[in-house]
């Protein structure tokens, strides 16, 4: 009690005693003495921030960084590299990241404990430092010509961090909870921090608990008031560790509901998490093995597999990119490879007496060619590169493919399903064509059953 009144009365004694406080806080350069950058639409979210001249860190470093690249994403990491070391010898923990998120997003992180993820998201919220490589959120990159203390005072103000165990101080009210933000990052006026997070409160729908100590209260709504703490200072990216991790699933899909929300909203949203059920609601599902990211197209096109297979057809796989119309199959073409698409999409054709046939269209994260791979014989339908863009597709050998379903008992199975569905599919459209044929044709021969 006595540490909560203390704060809730810090700003009178700031104005009776104002040289104890002010003496403390760093110098700020006039307004004057700051040249603003000049920002076009597109790079709205950086407008009102400045560069410093009077220090050697600036607030918003933009070198190295083009600015045609700020709109389109929100975190970029330029090959990190972690590495600790200790007695025993070096253990490199991140072996060069590379990683885009887009903003807006809604992002997820997965991995097996010891796979990085901690790691990765240490370096991303600016808590430790990367070996090796760059780290740009926002726009700035966070590490190079940036102090530990200017780290700290971007982050309070550009950065939401939920944590797994809520963190909430005990002895403050969640109203307090929620302020405490605003008051470390000077962020608001004074005057208006309460009602700033009353608002919050009310966006987790906690407004009727803005009163109460976080034990009054269940896990569930700790956790909605912990994100409302992280919107206080109304930062455009939100990361949450294992947000889920110590609820029930009727508060975990409210605190994903949220999630969602805001990300409607413009918000961007990481979050680390274990849970299969919460993956499946945000827009990509980012597996890290090993401090190495899996291919995308890989987990999304043979989500059956293990990490370390997965991670394998990563490192073996070859990127091909197909022109708009370019063939990438033919009809009765041998087949040596299986083919994920990346990006773009492709055309499943059937020719049939010089005529072509669409008979299906696969796009980003499907694959092709497993059929003849797993039967033998040649590609029974062509494929080629739609007409609207280009494709680029990762070919992966036969042999390492058929080694690696042979260890993955789970993935065999859902893909002899995939097989016989598609082979009825394609066995359903040739039958339909040669009725259509008969049709054209004048329709089946009349059969005649002769009298007595």
């Amino acid at each position: 009690m006595t540490l909560r009144v203390a704060r809730l009365t810090k700003a009178k004694v700031e104005k009776k005693i104002p040289t104890r406080e002010v003496a403390k806080k760093p110098s700020r350069p006039k307004a004057s003495s700051r040249p603003k950058f000049t920002l076009s639409e597109a790079q709205e979210p950086l407008r009102g921030k400045t560069l410093n001249t009077k220090s050697n860190h600036p607030t918003t470093e933009l070198q190295n960084y083009p600015t045609t690249e700020l709109p389109n994403y929100m975190i970029e990491t330029r090959g990190i590299v972690k590495t600790f070391k200790n007695a025993a010898g070096e253990f490199v923990v991140l072996k060069g990241i590379d990683l885009t998120i887009g903003r807006g997003e809604f992002v997820s992180i997965v991995g097996k404990s010891g796979s990085g993820k901690s790691t990765l998201l240490n370096m991303i919220t600016g808590i430790d430092h990367p070996t090796a490589g760059q780290m740009i959120v926002g726009g700035t990159d966070i590490y190079h010509n940036m102090g530990e203390s200017q780290r700290s005072r971007w982050r309070g103000k550009n950065l939401g961090i939920v944590f797994q165990f809520f963190q909430l101080l005990p002895m403050l009210t969640l109203l307090e909870n929620v302020m405490l933000p605003m008051d470390y990052a000077d962020m608001f006026d004074f005057d208006q921090r309460p009602q700033r997070a009353k608002e919050m409160l009310a966006l987790v729908g906690l407004e009727k608990q803005a009163s109460k100590l976080p034990a009054a209260v269940s896990t569930g709504q700790q956790q909605a008031a912990a994100i409302a703490r992280a919107l206080a200072c109304d930062p455009p990216l939100l990361v949450a560790d294992e947000p889920t991790g110590n609820l029930d699933s009727k508060s975990a899909d409210a605190i994903i509901d949220l999630f969602m929300k805001l990300v409607s909203e413009g918000k961007t949203i990481l979050m680390v998490t274990h849970d299969p059920s919460l993956t499946s609601r945000t827009h990509r599902n980012i597996i890290i093995s090993d401090g190495e990211l899996i291919d995308e197209a890989i987990s999304r096109s043979l989500p059956q597999l293990r990490h370390r297979h997965m991670l394998e057809m990563t490192k073996k796989a070859q990127r091909v990119t197909y022109q708009p119309g370019e063939t990438i199959l033919d009809c009765d073409q041998h087949v040596d490879n299986l083919f994920i698409v990346k990006s773009g999409a492709v055309d499943v054709m059937k020719k049939d007496d010089g005529r072509e046939q669409q008979l299906a269209q696969l796009g980003a994260g499907e694959f092709f060619g497993e059929i003849e791979l797993l039967r033998g014989g040649k590609a029974i339908a062509c494929v080629r590169a739609s007409q609207e863009e280009p494709v680029e597709a990762l070919t992966f050998p036969r042999a390492d493919f058929l080694r690696i379903i042979e260890e993955s008992p789970i993935t065999a199975e859902a893909l002899g399903k995939i097989v016989e569905t598609r082979l009825k599919e394609n066995r359903a459209n040739q039958s339909k064509s040669r009725r259509d044929e008969m049709i054209v044709d004048g329709g089946p021969p009349e059969i005649k059953i002769p009298k007595g």
